[in-house]
């Protein structure tokens, strides 16, 4: 069963799109829980083709818009709410996380029947892949981990970097989006809510109080998150494990919009190393 599109409304907050990839057959299933990164959405590339891997492998695969990521209930793909990815921050995607894993383990959940409350993965891509690790660290509730071309630091980043008291004056800076030529718009509420927040946000912290399984995985040469942040991910939490991919980009080889039945052969590999890691005993 594919159930795309749906919304998780809140009281004073802005709605969450989910979709859901599963077999209908009542036997609970591991659920599996995908973040996507910085100006990315449920909808790109071929991630349908990797929900639909893990669904034929029987497990329960959700993926979901950020609230603030820039889309909407009514046009999830892209970033036509431009005012909404303004006022997007970590703490909102922490929230935002928090919530969809709250509500799935709700007795509201449509489909309770269908999943393994004690059996709950996180995967994040790039920033995502900080979301995680820092959701992972303050949950019980996260059973398992798998990081995808991970970011190891949001200090870091561009978002919280640069000319700030530029930034503070003029209340907003742009990053250009290459793919789709939009202007996207960071308000200085970013970097306030970034430094109110310091330390929660810290990710070595956060990967260092981790005692769940984790799996990193991070192309050797990707060109925007550099392989040297998978090894420090690595080195604040030796017990995990590290698999490099050879000849392959920070998307593993696909794109947007992506128009081929398959998944490249790099995000195959992925895609099978993660399952793997999930069905496995530890």
């Amino acid at each position: 069963m594919i159930r795309k599109n749906q919304v998780l409304y809140r009281t004073n907050k802005k709605p969450i799109v989910w979709d859901a990839f599963f077999n209908a057959n009542g036997n609970k299933k591991p659920i599996v829980i995908f973040c996507h990164g910085y100006k990315g959405f449920k909808d790109w590339g071929c991630w349908d083709l990797v929900a639909q891997k893990f669904k034929n492998s029987n497990l329960f695969f959700i993926k979901f818009n950020f609230s603030h990521n820039g889309g909407t209930v009514e046009d999830p793909i892209d970033f036509p709410d431009l005012d909404a990815f303004a006022e997007n921050n970590y703490s909102k995607e922490l929230d935002d996380l928090d919530d969809l894993i709250e509500f799935i383990r709700s007795k509201s959940f449509e489909y309770k029947q269908e999943v393994d409350l004690n059996n709950i993965t996180l995967i994040g891509h790039s920033r995502g892949g900080g979301i995680s690790i820092l959701k992972t660290s303050e949950s019980n509730s996260i059973t398992k981990l798998i990081t995808w071309a991970s970011v190891s630091s949001f200090g870091k980043r561009t978002s919280t970097t640069g000319d700030l008291e530029q930034w503070r004056k003029d209340g907003v800076k742009y990053v250009l989006n290459g793919r789709t030529k939009q202007q996207m718009p960071h308000n200085y509420q970013f970097y306030e809510d970034f430094k109110a927040n310091e330390s929660r946000l810290h990710i070595e912290s956060a990967i260092k109080r981790i005692t769940k399984p984790v799996l990193i995985i991070h192309a050797q040469d990707d060109p925007s998150v550099k392989f040297d942040e998978a090894l420090a991910l690595h080195s604040w939490n030796p017990k995990n494990t590290l698999i490099t991919i050879d000849n392959s980009n920070h998307v593993f080889g696909a794109s947007h919009p992506w128009k081929k039945n398959d998944l490249p052969k790099p995000l195959d590999l992925v895609v099978i190393k993660t399952i793997a890691f999930i069905t496995s005993g530890n």
